[in-house]
Order: structure tokens, then sequence, then C-alpha cells
């Protein structure tokens, strides 16, 4: 529940920052919300990747490789602890 809570408010900050006035900077918007400002560029730039108008992997992507990489560890650590016993 938090997670997706902070996703939302990612979200609009965001959205605030793409549909910002002529002359308002990224510095006064993170100002308003609480955030540095490369916090909000980082943001930004995972956005435009997410939406696939800037080449990179995509956050779902990024989960889906995080939890392989995770079963891949914990099959390794079966295999070693099954090796062991059988010696």
């Amino acid at each position: 529940m938090a997670k997706a809570c902070l996703q939302e408010c990612r979200d609009d900050v965001v959205r605030v920052a793409r549909n910002r006035e002529p002359g308002v900077t990224i510095a006064q918007i993170t100002k308003d919300f609480g955030a540095h400002p490369m916090t909000l560029t980082t943001w930004m730039r995972r956005d435009d990747i997410d939406d696939g108008s800037k080449p990179g992997m995509a956050s779902e992507q990024s989960a889906q490789l995080r939890e392989a990489n995770r079963r891949i560890r914990l099959l390794e650590q079966g295999v070693e602890v099954l090796r062991r016993a059988a010696t």
C-alpha cells in the first residue's frame, strides 16, 4: 500500500513538473514538494523510459530482472546445500 502511495506521489510531482508554467524551475517545484532537484530529474528520466520516449529498461522489466536474479541466487544456494550434503 505504501509503495503504491509513494508511486502516486512521484507521478503527481512529475506531472506538475512537466506541466509547469514558463519560468518555473525544477528547483522551485522540488522546494514546494520537499524533494531534491536531482531526485525529480531522476523521476522524470524514469518516466520517459517507462513511456517509451527514451531508450532504456522500463521499471517493470527492471523489477522482473531483480526477481529473477533473486530466485537464481536462492536456487544456487539450494544446489550448494545439496552438493555439500552429498559429499
